[in-house]
């Protein structure tokens, strides 16, 4: 990804592709590189993929949260000149993905989420988390997973420098409570963007009912299943995503 990564004033983000732009949010302990399937194949297919690193961890804190969150992406998408975009998220970026399209409905043509927050907050468990226990934090990062081998020893390494990060855990339990306050579930109805949901039949952290919640809340949205998946789809098995989303942009003319 690196050949295609960027740093202009205060954003950095990977841009590959030219089209109609697809800007991708990650989540909160995710990177770009999880969008790796997703963003080599649509830059080939017709769209401009572009991913912002999303200021998580650097920001003040009473700008820690989805709204500010939510704000920084409007800010950059008026910095790169879009009128209109795709906007992807997972997880936490789901979310911002979601309050993005509630404050700002007019910057968005359509909506795709996985395994987002939003309406159901055990994304970061109860017990989260626990610093210094290395086992605690591996079950946790393989938790994510269906296949508890995608959880490699580096993300399990990356997962636990954060939490054992002090500035970074006070960080990571903001947005935890920021993530709880902005529930989304009285904006959903009110929200007519066309909106993908791609959801692991086996979805730990945001189960299946979310999934299903969301698409009855949200009046013009379409649910697809991906079966022995957990809580990344587009990590876990990039090629069905792809041909998922693929479909869902064709069918809505995107």
């Amino acid at each position: 990804m690196e050949k295609y990564y960027k740093k202009e004033g205060r954003y950095s983000y990977y841009e590959a592709g030219e089209g109609t732009p697809i800007v991708i949010l990650h989540g909160l302990m995710g990177g770009l590189s999880n969008f790796d399937g997703v963003a080599s194949y649509f830059s080939e297919k017709g769209y401009k993929i572009v991913i912002p690193d999303l200021p998580i961890y650097t920001q003040s804190i009473l700008k820690t949260n989805v709204k500010s969150f939510a704000k920084y992406v409007k800010d950059f998408i008026t910095f790169k000149g879009f009128d209109r975009v795709i906007l992807l998220g997972n997880s936490l970026g789901g979310h911002i993905a979601l309050y993005h399209t509630k404050m700002y409905p007019e910057k968005v043509a359509g909506l795709v989420i996985t395994g987002s927050s939003g309406l159901y907050e055990s994304a970061m468990g109860d017990s989260y988390p626990k610093r210094g226990d290395y086992e605690y934090i591996k079950k946790k990062a393989e938790d994510v997973f269906y296949d508890p081998k995608i959880a490699t020893p580096e993300l399990i390494d990356e997962v636990y420098a954060t939490v054992n990060d002090r500035i970074k855990l006070i960080k990571t339990l903001t947005i935890a409570k920021s993530a709880i306050r902005h529930n989304m579930a009285k904006d959903l109805p009110k929200m007519h963007v066309q909106t993908c949901i791609i959801w692991g039949k086996n979805d730990k952290v945001t189960p299946p009912e979310v999934g299903t919640e969301f698409n009855k809340l949200l009046p013009n949205s379409t649910l697809y299943w991906i079966d022995h998946c957990g809580h990344a789809a587009m990590m876990e098995h990039p090629d069905e995503f792809n041909r998922v989303l693929e479909e869902w942009l064709i069918k809505t003319n995107m």
